[in-house]
Parts: C-alpha cells; sequence; structure tokens
C-alpha cells in the first residue's frame, strides 16, 4: 500500500534535512534520519527505519562520492583498507540490532546520539591541511583495519553512515588530509550503509519507496548543505549541530520513556 501525499512530502522533506544537514557538516548528518523516519515520516517500526536509513545513506553516499572521485580526492586503497573490514563489522551488527528489542533499540539509539552530539560540540575544527609528503603515504593497516571493523558495528546496528567517526581515522591512522579523507569515507559510508541495509532487507525490514522518497530529497539537499557550508563557520556549526542532535536524543527518550 503506497503512501498518501502527505506522509510523501514529509518523507522528501526528511530526505531533503538529512541532505542539506549531511551537506553542511560533511558527516554526522545520517544520524537524523532514523528518526525523522520514526517521528515524521511515520515509521513507527525502529528496525525499518534503521533498515530504510542505511539504504538511504548508502545511496546518497554513492552520489556524493561521484563528484569527489573527478576531484581526485578519493584514495581507493586507503578506503577499501578501511571499508572491507568494515562490512564484516556491519553485518555482526546489523544481526546485533535485528536481535534487540525496538524499544531498547531506539534507546540505545539515543544514547548514541548523545555521545555523538557532546562529541561533536566540544571538537575543534581543523583547517584543511596537506600532508608534508603526500605521495607517499604510510598507511598503518592494523589500526585502520581494526577501526574500520568496530565503525561498521556501529554503522550496522544503528543504520548510520559512520563518516563523523571515518574522517578522523582516515586523517590520524592512513595519513590523508582532511578532503581526501572526507572523499574517501563516501567509500566506505556507501559500503556500510548498503551491507547494512542489504541485511535488513533480508529480514523485511526496508521499506524500499519511502527509501527512494528519501533518496529523492537527500541528495539535492546535499548540494545546497554544501553551498551553503561556504558561508558558515565550521565550528559554529558543529557546536550547533552538537546541540541539536543532543535536543533530538532528549526527545527520543522522552517519547520512550513517557508513551
Amino acid at each position: 500500500m503506497l503512501p498518501d501525499l502527505t506522509t510523501i512530502f514529509l518523507v522528501v522533506l526528511s530526505g531533503l534535512t538529512t541532505g542539506t544537514v549531511l551537506g553542511l557538516t560533511g558527516g554526522g548528518g545520517s544520524v537524523l534520519a532514523v528518526p525523522l523516519l520514526i517521528y515524521v515520516a511515520g515509521l513507527r517500526d525502529p528496525h525499518i527505519a534503521i533498515g530504510t536509513s542505511a539504504l538511504a545513506v548508502g545511496a546518497t553516499a554513492i552520489t556524493s562520492m561521484a563528484s569527489h572521485w573527478k576531484r581526485g580526492n578519493v584514495r581507493l586503497k586507503e578506503g577499501l583498507i578501511f571499508g572491507v573490514p568494515g562490512v564484516a563489522g556491519t553485518v555482526i551488527g546489523a544481526q546485533l540490532g535485528l536481535l534487540t528489542p525496538a524499544s531498547s533499540l531506539i534507546l540505545a539509539f539515543a544514547g548514541f546520539m548523545v555521545i555523538m552530539g557532546v562529541r561533536m560540540f566540544r571538537k575543534k575544527q581543523t583547517g584543511n591541511h596537506q600532508n608534508k609528503d603526500d605521495g607517499r603515504i604510510i598507511v598503518q593497516k592494523k589500526k585502520v583495519t581494526t577501526y574500520g571493523f568496530l565503525v561498521g558495528m556501529a554503522a550496522g546496528y544503528f543504520g548510520i553512515g559512520g563518516g563523523f567517526l571515518i574522517v578522523p581515522v582516515l586523517m590520524h591512522a592512513a595519513g590523508l588530509n582532511i578532503i581526501q579523507a572526507v572523499g574517501t569515507s563516501l567509500l566506505s559510508v556507501s559500503m556500510f550503509g548498503l551491507s547494512t541495509a542489504g541485511r535488513y532487507f533480508a529480514s523485511g525490514n526496508v521499506d524500499l519507496f519511502i527509501a527512494l522518497l528519501f533518496i529523492a530529497g537527500g541528495i539535492p539537499g546535499s548540494v545546497i548543505g554544501a553551498r551553503l557550508a561556504i558561508r558558515i563557520p565550521k565550528e559554529n556549526l558543529a557546536k550547533a549541530f552538537g546541540l541539536l542532535i543532543i535536543a533530538v536524543a532528549a526527545y527520543i527518550i522522552a517519547r520512550s520513556v513517557f508513551q
């Protein structure tokens, strides 16, 4: 049964909002997808919201990665070293998410949002620095692989892209500058999102039509956000977004406890 016009509008608007935040912050915006799908788009089952979110985030990341690829900002080797073990992590994380009762899963998601919000609020933004020897990057493979697996588990469990976790790892462990790290992270985000969605789809927990509507709003939203980001100081933006995430988490907890 197809949703009514009001629901369609709200889903596209939710995708537009998430895409805009992703474009503004360069990572982390996908965490808004699940609460928007639940409380605005009307997907009351957290498992379906997470599976649908994962598909939308993965597909949007592919689109975003294409533009970075054209500019030479995607490092395939480093992205695969991080992403391949991460996919194994997403399979485990997604399975754990499916086994978690819906009420507990949404509270765990809210707790994760609080941690992420505090981290973004306290994070100091760094400039777009370049590596001193960009042509001879030494990749700490063990560290990148380990972090990839752990981030993949979180992505699979919560249905997020994990870009805000991936970028700093690629900068510090793989030696990429911030522009390369953002572009390369999208490879892992797409891999994590699509593999998580695949596991949820196999269990009947992905709404394909809603996902397509969300993507339809998310792609232009990411373009709008990227253009707005040029005019807004990054540090102020990160703090504002951190507070927004904490506020949304508080709303989720209140709804879960007092409903």
